[in-house]
């Protein structure tokens, strides 16, 4: 991810982080399992099928989602299609570099993709239209607006949320065969509420949600998706540091002690509009 090797900071400014960790504190005031403020909003895209921001601190996320038909992969025949992709403007971080996406967004994209599909989230099996030949395709568009860290999670909840605002145009299938979009919409077949949770190691001590500066300093980053159900997902491990069984088992408790607040205030937010 961009993160550590894209953003330097003063080496009296690295001292200062890591002589506070030593003392249980950091930079911003927060404990060591506390995230930064979160606002989520959902609707904020009116020609997308859904759409949603994510507000973490000063890291600002946007996504959309748009539906459209196509042909199943010819792997999986019976069912639909799910794309995640992420784009990296050069006006959220003076690191982003216009062109194509590049490594950090390919990882934030497969990252994301990996624990919503691995926690069946999305009812692919439910977007078959014409079995082998025609299904649903969702696109799901992260745009990062301004980065001061942990994109991994800002990125996830916000697409999770828009999934779960997500209303597809009907569609059905006429008498000689060809398919009609209908006016009328229905919601995304979802299952369950999969939340990431992402901690960051420096010098020894485990943090979540680290900010922009903590990630440049950090020698590497675990983040874990877990299910509604209390089952870990999905797992990526970033940076050129380890982690000892004794913290993956620590990073894993606090996962599944932070997620189901995080859920609760996704589902907050598109029951309500924003949170």
């Amino acid at each position: 991810m961009v993160s550590f090797k894209d953003f330097i900071i003063p080496r009296v400014k690295k001292d200062y982080i890591i002589s506070l960790l030593e003392k249980g504190r950091r930079v911003d005031g927060r404990g060591f399992e506390e995230y930064r403020k979160m606002e989520i909003k959902v609707g904020v895209i009116d020609n997308a099928d859904g759409s949603a921001q994510v507000k973490l601190g000063d890291t600002f996320v946007v996504v959309g989602i748009k539906s459209s038909i196509g042909e199943p992969y010819p792997d999986e025949p019976n069912k639909g299609v799910f794309i995640v992709n992420a784009e990296f403007p050069p006006v959220a971080s003076p690191s982003f570099e216009p062109g194509p996406p590049d490594e950090n967004a390919i990882e934030l994209a497969r990252v994301v993709d990996r624990g919503i599909r691995e926690s069946n989230f999305i009812e692919l099996e439910k977007l078959v239209i014409v079995p082998g030949s025609k299904v649903r395709l969702i696109w799901v568009d992260i745009y990062v607006l301004n980065h001061d860290g942990n994109l991994i999670d800002a990125s996830s909840y916000a697409a999770v949320a828009a999934l779960l605002s997500t209303k597809l145009p009907k569609v059905v299938v006429g008498d000689d065969g060809r398919l009609e979009k209908l006016e009328e919409r229905e919601p995304l077949p979802l299952r369950g509420v999969p939340i990431h949770v992402t901690h960051a190691k420096i010098n020894g001590k485990i943090l979540v949600d680290p900010t922009l500066e903590e990630e440049s300093i950090m020698e590497a980053r675990l983040t874990m998706a877990v299910t509604e159900d209390g089952k870990i997902c999905a797992v990526q491990k970033g940076g050129i540091g380890s982690f000892t069984m004794d913290e993956v088992k620590a990073v894993m408790e606090n996962t599944l002690k932070l997620a189901p607040t995080i859920r609760e205030r996704i589902l907050g937010a598109v029951k309500g509009g924003q949170v």
